[in-house]
């Protein structure tokens, strides 16, 4: 029996299909459909970015994006919270934000959704960090819990209700705690 070679699906062929919802990514040069967020993913992710905007837009400083498709060496991700800094943010030639970003951000935050692999999420923080990321958050809200990665220093977990999470340098002036991130779950 002679079987016939599997094509292999470009990150550019992926690009020109049909947005779905919810959303697919490109990895490894498979499509895999990132899951519906559920009620704390939802809450957690609106929070981060109003209190992200309120602390870096003002300032000019970065702007954070809710599921923003991110293309870049080879993968097409939807991270949950991304954060460009401003000099940073792909332009159209009127000058305003671009539709499509093909950079990996500066600061990348997943959230673990209850039936999504912490494996998975993982490998596409260290994909933007190998690839120009300055850090990445993974919130687990399930255990309360923080991993941050970043390029200069060993991964961090951070569970205690007092400890202030690492923040890239740009966005120094952005302070939350766990307790402070958790308690928007009881807000």
């Amino acid at each position: 029996m002679v079987r016939s070679p599997v094509k292999v699906m470009t990150l550019t062929e992926f690009l020109l299909l049909p947005e779905t919802k919810p959303a697919n990514e490109f990895i490894d040069g498979q499509i895999i459909q990132k899951p519906m967020p559920q009620g704390k993913h939802s809450l957690i992710q609106g929070q981060l970015i109003i209190n992200l905007e309120a602390t870096l837009k003002p300032l000019k400083i970065a702007r954070a994006y809710p599921e923003l498709r991110c293309s870049f060496g080879g993968r097409s991700t939807i991270p949950d919270v991304t954060v460009f800094t401003s000099e940073r943010i792909p332009r159209d030639e009127n000058g305003d934000i671009a539709n499509v970003f093909e950079i990996a951000p500066d600061w990348t935050i997943e959230i673990l959704s209850p039936d999504q692999s912490q494996t998975k999420v993982t490998k596409n923080i260290l994909h933007c960090l190998q690839n120009g990321t300055q850090m990445g958050w993974l919130i687990d809200p399930a255990e309360r819990s923080v991993f941050v990665y970043a390029t200069d220093r060993s991964t961090q977990v951070f569970d205690e209700e007092v400890d202030v999470l690492p923040v890239p340098e740009f966005a120094k002036d952005f302070q939350l705690t766990v307790g402070d991130l958790f308690g928007w779950l009881r807000d």
